[in-house]
């Protein structure tokens, strides 16, 4: 059997005295879309940040693609395949629409960097129509897909999606997980999402995780969580 693209074992993270993660174990498997979902402040967007280095683990060990990245500066990570779209879309807000998709392409050769962003293009043409307005004079929804389209401009192997769905109206959060899934199904890009839409991240997912105070509570299938009672009263209830 190969060893998952990503492992995380019993790590443990703090802010000064203060423990965020307690011991979480996760895996997320080549060209699977893997979901972390959990109420505010249970320590989700903390587990996306210390797979990236800032903050570091205290305890337990990170593996990517086999190797061991616990204690590699962030840029090392990076520069490894992985790729954030971070919670908040943080992009650029003076750039126009193709500069802040050229800061995610640094380095690479210019006909990768075509051809990335035709990809970005076909999955969300709306870029194309605004690229030389100002990220700042975008719609939500529209940064959130730069935000996204910006991580993919460096081909990661695994991108990490931290609350694409933040803020945004009903049909356009149906846009960004189709488009998300469209992606995995063409490319067989492997996908940690960590979102609070329960309902619309595990239809998406393959395999979901549970978080609650830092600590993993509940693992199994997209499908499996979705329809399991306590998933439903504690995360579902009250609509979509």
């Amino acid at each position: 059997m190969t060893a998952p693209l990503l492992r995380l074992q019993g790590v443990q993270t703090f802010y000064g005295a203060i423990q965020a993660l307690k011991g979480v174990d996760l895996e997320v498997n080549q060209g699977e879309i893997v979901t972390l979902i959990g109420a505010n402040g249970a320590g989700k967007s903390t587990l996306m940040m210390t797979i990236c280095g800032t903050p570091r683990a205290r305890h337990g060990r990170i593996h990517y693609d086999g190797q061991d990245i616990t204690g590699l500066p962030t840029h090392e990570i990076m520069r490894r395949g992985l790729a954030q779209s971070p919670e908040g879309r943080r992009i650029f807000p003076r750039m126009s629409v193709q500069e802040n998709l050229l800061m995610g392409a640094h380095g690479r050769p210019p006909a990768e960097v075509e051809e990335a962003m035709e990809q970005v293009f076909i999955l969300f043409p709306r870029l194309k129509e605004r690229l030389t307005q100002r990220g700042g004079t975008l719609s939500g929804g529209e940064q959130q897909m730069l935000a996204i389209g910006r991580a993919l401009m460096s081909k990661p192997r695994l991108l990490l999606l931290d609350e694409p769905s933040l803020g945004l109206a009903p049909l356009v959060v149906r846009q960004i997980f189709g488009a998300i899934r469209d992606l995995n199904r063409s490319t067989g890009l492997t996908v940690l999402l960590v979102e609070q839409n329960a309902y619309q991240a595990l239809r998406l997912a393959h395999r979901g995780y549970v978080l609650v105070n830092g600590a993993i509570t509940m693992a199994g299938g997209g499908a499996e969580l979705l329809a399991r009672p306590e998933i439903r009263a504690a995360y579902l209830e009250g609509g979509h």
